[in-house]
């Protein structure tokens, strides 16, 4: 799919809970823009809209000049956070309707005296049986009654369903029996969304496949809707580009795609700051990175090693198992907006929850009342109250300043300074525990990584973070405030089709392994075929998720490019496997046997990538001058810094603050930055490093 010349601007979004954030590309000048809008979550699709008529102007493009348009959202999963969801049904093998609520037995507080249930989005009266059966080989024990299926349409509609999940048992292996019985329910309600497992999520075990078509069938009707007023509105001005959506793997998917399986768009939004945390350990030659994007609501990690972002085929959201594969990541509710609050016990704590959007934190003016991150940081004059988003937002500092005394201060004795540092400090020490359990669980050392920090909020926080946790460096991406779009900016269009089949990795096998791999090939090329790729850029490649025998989980395991393995290409397998699950807990037993349970093809359609250069640095000093900010225990001339008007020749010393148009970053004592590749800037810890 290559770059439409007459329409020669590239527009990617990600919108996020306070701000919808854009990165423009025009080739015709070929340099990556920024801007910021606020959200509207009454209807994403307006601040969307309303950010590019932004840029348009503030850049000097026409709508009509945008040729693609890459959107990162958040609509899934807040519709899933907030229970936005549809009414649906359930079809499942007769007696296994109560799969949802068995579930997998998993106690989190093992002293909880009565822990909190497990969430169910579909009641027991919805969960229907159909009579039908099939074995772990796909072979009918008992065939579809299809005579029994009026009376179960009968049931659907009584119960006013929107929508109907079917998820029968073994389908992963056999899909005749979902597929009829959508083909019956289509056939008597061709409105009513049907999403089957098979097609969503044909892998084993019951309770994850049941729980992702359900999340799937539910999300069907919400997307759909928010895509219709996408679409409706995008002709507005001339402005008809070419969309797609990013999904929780990192590509993007079409809106068909999008419509009829939104449970691939869960992690949408912040897989694209993975996407560019990727792209950035190959530009600054720092193949481990541990990722940190910090916004207005939450702060999500993610690790880059060997210049690789991990993938995982299974994660969660709001405790509900999604079987699918996305980019590894922890997300934790601490952001600019997350709300300090002093409980019963004088405890201080901040987040999770969120002054969110609206109205934001005390600081914005817009109705807030109780401090948050981004109210502490401005109280102790790291944030500059005329220079918020670059100007565009001027921050209420009396209001800020007496949010904080009457919340925090006065319930726990403190200064406003002091309340401030000490919310600052329970964010940090959040924050850390974060990074060092993503670094922890793979057997990895921070001391042995290079923090990138992005984000609106992450810069403020990064160098203390780091020296917390023992890490020396910290890179400061340009434009860090917007890095998730400039991730999703460089994006391939990404479709994962997955087969379970459990079987010995062995030379034995090799004729099933290559016939199951034939296959997933074939539909993988008829998928890019569909989707307007052509031959010479489709790319597939495969992975397995392999395990030894006897063990209840799996490790995924890369494949490369293999067509028809032979037993060298095997015993390559087998051998990455063991030397991942060494890495991954400390012990291997190659004397054991391995077993191949899933398979998968990853197929990429490649778009085009332009390569933006870097602007020229702005013509005006640096340094900025002074402002007066708290640090060490007293009130202090910090030096400021222009991130915009930087060389490489400059030199900034912590304690220093630096300003971009949408983003701060704090530079702790005892630290140095300079900039690097990219315009990327470097903090160094001086005992600790030698000057970038």
């Amino acid at each position: 799919m290559s770059t439409d010349t007459a329409r020669p601007v590239r527009i990617a979004v990600d919108i996020g809970g306070t701000f919808t954030d854009l990165q423009i590309l025009d080739a015709r000048q070929g340099i990556a823009r920024a801007w910021k809008t606020p959200t509207t979550p009454e209807d994403p699709s307006i601040g969307l809209l309303r950010g590019v008529g932004e840029a348009a102007e503030r850049f000097g493009f026409a709508l009509s000049d945008v040729g693609l348009l890459l959107h990162g959202t958040t609509i899934a999963t807040n519709a899933v956070l907030e229970r936005r969801l549809s009414r649906g049904v359930l079809l499942t093998t007769a007696g296994f309707e109560d799969v949802l609520e068995i579930n997998r037995h998993v106690r989190r507080d093992i002293y909880g005296l009565a822990p909190d249930p497990f969430p169910v989005l579909i009641p027991r009266d919805r969960r229907l049986g159909v009579p039908e059966r099939l074995r772990a080989d796909g072979s009918a024990e008992r065939p579809l009654d299809e005579a029994a299926i009026p009376a179960l349409l009968d049931r659907i509609a009584a119960l006013g369903a929107e929508c109907v999940a079917v998820s029968l048992l073994h389908a992963y292996a056999n899909p005749a029996h979902e597929q009829r019985l959508a083909a019956m329910i289509r056939a008597a309600r061709p409105d009513l969304p049907v999403s089957l497992s098979s097609d969503i999520s044909p892998e084993i075990r019951e309770y994850e496949r049941t729980s992702t078509t359900v999340l799937n069938a539910l999300l069907v009707p919400v997307v759909k809707a928010y895509l219709d007023r996408l679409e409706a509105r995008l002709g507005e001005g001339g402005f008809h580009p070419l969309v797609f959506l990013v999904q929780s793997n990192g590509g993007v998917c079409s809106l068909r795609m999008a419509a009829e399986q939104p449970a691939r768009l869960l992690l949408s939004g912040p897989s694209g700051g993975a996407l560019a945390a990727g792209r950035l350990a190959a530009l600054l030659a720092r193949p481990n990175l541990v990722a940190v994007d910090m916004g207005g609501t939450s702060f999500d990690v993610s690790v880059v090693q060997e210049g690789r972002v991990a993938v995982i085929t299974q994660g969660e959201i709001d405790r509900l198992p999604v079987r699918l594969p996305m980019v590894e990541m922890r997300t934790i509710g601490a952001g600019g907006g997350s709300i300090a609050a002093v409980d019963a016990g004088g405890r201080l704590t901040v987040g999770p929850r969120s002054a969110g959007a609206r109205p934001g934190p005390v600081a914005y003016g817009r109705g807030g009342t109780e401090p948050t991150v981004t109210d502490a940081n401005l109280a102790l004059g790291r944030l500059d109250p005329d220079f918020f988003l670059g100007g565009m937002m001027k921050l209420d500092m009396p209001a800020t300043r007496a949010a904080l005394e009457a919340r925090v201060g006065t319930p726990l004795g403190l200064s406003v300074e002091q309340a401030a540092e000490g919310m600052l400090t329970v964010t940090n020490a959040n924050l850390g525990a974060a990074i060092r359990l993503s670094l922890f669980e793979k057997g990895l050392d921070p001391r042995d990584f290079c923090l990138l920090s992005f984000g609106g909020a992450g810069g403020l926080h990064a160098t203390e973070v780091a020296a917390e946790l023992g890490i020396s460096e910290v890179a400061f991406p340009r434009e860090p405030g917007t890095l998730s779009a400039y991730g999703i900016l460089f994006s391939d269009l990404t479709q994962d089709i997955a087969r379970s089949r459990v079987m010995r990795a062995s030379p034995a096998n090799l004729a099933h392994i290559a016939e199951a791999i034939a296959a997933l090939r074939t539909e993988a090329d008829a998928r890019l075929a569909q989707d307007g790729i052509a031959p010479e850029r489709r790319r597939v490649t495969i992975a397995a998720d392999m395990r030894y025998h006897g063990q209840a989980f799996e490790l995924l395991v890369p494949w490369g490019e293999v067509s028809t393995p032979d037993a060298g290409d095997l015993a390559a397998l087998v051998e990455a496997f063991h030397a991942m699950h060494r890495q991954r807990f400390s012990y291997a037993n190659p004397g054991d046997p391995v077993e191949i349970v899933t398979l998968r093809a990853i197929a990429t359609g490649l778009l085009d990538k332009p390569e933006p250069g870097d602007p020229p640095p702005a013509d005006r000093p640096a340094l900025k001058g002074t402002r007066r900010a708290f640090e060490t225990g007293a009130w202090r001339d910090i030096p400021v810094w222009d991130r915009e008007a930087m060389t490489a020749t400059d030199t900034i010393e912590g304690p220093a603050i630096v300003d971009e148009a949408f983003a701060t970053h704090w530079i702790t004592r005892g630290w140095t930055a300079r900039l690097g590749a990219a315009g990327t800037l470097i903090a160094r810890h001086a005992t600790k490093g030698e000057t970038p």
